[in-house]
């Protein structure tokens, strides 16, 4: 039975990229008052990143739960989110539990509904690569989200295959497009000013800036020691470049990075961004290099190339769309598809001009169509996105 004859929705989320793509979600959640109550928990997995978020968009938490720690290990962060996620839901009693992506934070408040017989949602379901350690832990909090699930909304048609593959049922899938996409055309703005002044006297015209983020723990160690040279390599190289490194707060991927790029020519270091400033600084720029899951589906729609510092990839679609160029994270091979990238115009162009797979802005709606549909609260079934 529905609470108050409307669905009761408890979203959660902990970390910066979560926030990101489920703040849309929220509030499209938030516009339908009418049929859905609509509530937030964070658990603050991540805290400053993602109340940068949370000011962003103008999100109020219902619920905090504040399990972030100095050095936290992912046992920590898993039994925190358990124990203090479960008097909330054994008071809130939601009629549907709301949870994104692949974090730890999604995985522990899936299995704490689970726990107490409440459905769970999950939000960007089905993305895989068969390897349960790349990425790590990702892959497997994924999987774990969607072994628990009782609603799966698949972003692509690849996705949704991946879930039929594991014998999830084919009526609990909805193909609805990546919420990030929503999020990006909100953000991106042609006469954006930067919040960070620094960033605003960045000279855009007569340099071809590339964006550098790379933070993932299966590049602790050799990994990014090899990016870090690669990165110096093409800085050295081409005097026409300037590199815009955002270097994340853990250290073991922010010693290296400092270690090697402090002096290096024409390139800027900067703590990780808020949302907004970031998005419109790749939207500015000539590539991006990365190690990142959420931007293989974001710079597609800004015209932007990603050379992805990773071996594999749970987001296909963008390598067959050619908006992603997959290097690893061989020196080598990141310098010379980089140094290509300047100086082949038609592999550019190809690359800038392919078309987006991950969405069209309605993920959201679709969403919260498809919860209004499963409660029974509309006998429409919501169309499914066509990437």
């Amino acid at each position: 039975m529905l609470s108050r004859g409307k669905i009761k929705v408890l979203s959660v989320f902990g970390t910066r990229p979560e926030a990101t793509k489920m703040a849309p979600l929220v509030k499209e959640l938030a516009r339908h008052s009418d049929l859905i109550d609509s509530k937030v928990l964070v658990t603050a997995q991540h805290r400053d990143m993602l109340d940068q978020v949370l000011r962003d968009f103008d999100i109020k938490s219902d619920y905090d739960l504040d399990v972030m720690r100095e050095n936290q290990t992912l046992a920590h962060t898993t039994q925190s989110v358990l124990e203090r996620m479960t008097p909330v839901l054994e008071s809130e009693r939601p009629d549907i539990v709301l949870v994104h992506g692949d974090t730890v934070t999604t995985a522990s408040a899936a299995l704490a509904a689970y726990y107490l017989r409440i459905p769970c949602g999950h939000v960007e379901a089905g993305l895989r690569t068969g390897d349960k350690y790349a990425p790590f832990p990702e892959e497997i909090m994924r999987k774990i989200a969607d072994a628990i699930s009782d609603i799966h909304f698949a972003p692509t048609q690849w996705a949704k295959e991946n879930l039929l593959k594991e014998g999830i049922p084919e009526e609990s899938i909805f193909v609805t497009g990546n919420t990030a996409v929503d999020t990006l055309l909100l953000t991106a703005k042609d006469d954006y000013v930067f919040k960070d002044e620094t960033l605003n006297r960045i000279d855009f015209q007569s340099r071809k800036n590339i964006v550098v983020e790379v933070h993932r723990r299966e590049n602790f160690g050799q990994g990014m020691e090899n990016v870090a040279e690669a990165l110096f390599a093409i800085a050295e190289k081409r005097h026409d470049v300037q590199l815009l490194v955002s270097v994340h707060r853990n250290p073991n991927a922010r010693e290296p990075i400092m270690r090697h790029l402090s002096n290096a020519p024409r390139t800027v270091l900067f703590d990780p961004l808020d949302y907004p400033d970031y998005v419109n600084l790749v939207k500015r720029s000539y590539l991006v290099i990365s190690d990142s899951g959420g931007i293989q589906e974001e710079a597609p729609s800004l015209g932007v190339p990603v050379v992805l510092c990773r071996d594999k990839t749970e987001r296909p679609e963008a390598v067959s769309a050619g908006t992603v160029a997959i290097v690893g994270t061989n020196k080598d091979l990141i310098v010379d598809t980089v140094l290509d990238l300047l100086e082949n115009s038609e592999r550019y162009e190809k690359m800038s001009k392919a078309r987006n797979p991950f969405g069209d802005g309605r993920a959201s709606l679709r969403i919260v169509q498809a919860l209004m549909y499963w409660f029974g609260l509309t006998c429409e079934k919501p169309c499914e996105f066509q990437g």
